[in-house]
């Protein structure tokens, strides 16, 4: 383990392009589009009358947190797609943290946008919660295992809803993966240990975050698995190490990146340290692993 440099290979030859040139070669990317996940009221939620919250340009210790997302009933993917000369065939689907009590839509926003003009169709999941009481932060004694249950099977018909979709979106039905950050890496590490083989993503990135309550059976044969956080981090590292060694345990292939600092959400916001790097190193795994194609299916 250990967080490292690597340098891009020539196969994709966009990796060199300026940060500017890219910022603005999503200007021939398609529209973005918002669908919701289930046909009518989502399974389990039928009695929910509460109201969906949005907070705007959140500042939190003074750190801008952007829009910050309560109480969801109707869970959504919003679907970015890159433009045709430059799609991979490569789909993410990319899933925020905060608990299962809110999510910190700004990481997955900034995410999508940076994956989509590098040629990945990229889906944010907006997925059910946890109904918020009034106190703040993380309630104490907060069951994550519950907290979370809705926000599984969102992930895991997100994955349906995508490969449903695959040709009008221009991915390939095995190349669509999932990434999620803090309970969101939670939701995909659940995602990715289905007993049924079908149900699982593609691959998987884990962004400080991974089972943080009760422990899965983790089984041989999965799909490769890109895992960081910061060795600062006091919420998520235990449970990063303890799914980590799970996966090696049972001969599954696991790349992980330890960033000695950036602390617990660091893909919010850059610090100037090495964690700052962890979409590049995402992305060059990526293309290692084989999972970004020449271009979409057909």
């Amino acid at each position: 383990m250990g967080a490292r440099m690597r340098r891009p290979g020539p196969a994709l030859p966009w990796l060199a392009i300026p940060a500017a040139a890219l910022a603005l070669s999503t200007s021939g990317a398609r529209a973005q589009t918002t669908v919701n996940l289930w046909p009518g009221v989502a399974p389990g939620s039928g009695s929910w009358s509460w109201k969906e919250r949005v907070f705007r340009d959140v500042v939190e210790h003074g750190r801008n947190m952007g829009t910050i997302v309560q109480d969801v009933t109707v869970p959504t993917l919003t679907v970015y797609l890159p433009s045709r000369d430059s799609a991979t065939g490569t789909g993410i689907i990319i899933a925020p943290g905060g608990a299962c009590i809110a999510l910190a839509m700004k990481p997955a926003e900034e995410t999508a946008r940076w994956l989509q003009a590098r040629g990945v169709a990229a889906f944010v999941l907006k997925y059910r919660l946890k109904k918020r009481g009034k106190e703040r932060g993380i309630p104490p004694g907060l069951d994550e295992d519950e907290a979370c249950r809705w926000g599984i099977a969102d992930a895991i018909r997100a994955l349906q809803v995508v490969r449903g979709r695959a040709a009008e979106w221009g991915v390939s039905p095995d190349r669509v993966g999932m990434v999620g950050f803090s309970a969101g890496g939670m939701l995909a590490s659940e995602a990715l240990v289905q007993e049924d083989s079908t149900r699982r993503p593609s691959f998987a990135g884990l962004i400080y975050g991974a089972p943080f309550a009760s422990m899965p059976v983790v089984p041989a044969g999965l799909p490769p698995v890109f895992m960081a956080w910061a060795r600062d981090d006091p919420l998520a590292t235990h449970a990063m190490l303890r799914f980590y060694a799970a996966l090696l345990a049972a001969g599954d292939r696991a790349e992980a990146h330890v960033f000695t600092t950036g602390g617990h959400g660091f893909a919010g916001a850059e610090q100037g340290t090495t964690s700052d790097h962890w979409r590049e190193e995402f992305f060059w795994w990526l293309q290692d692993e084989g999972l970004l194609g020449a271009g979409p299916p057909g």
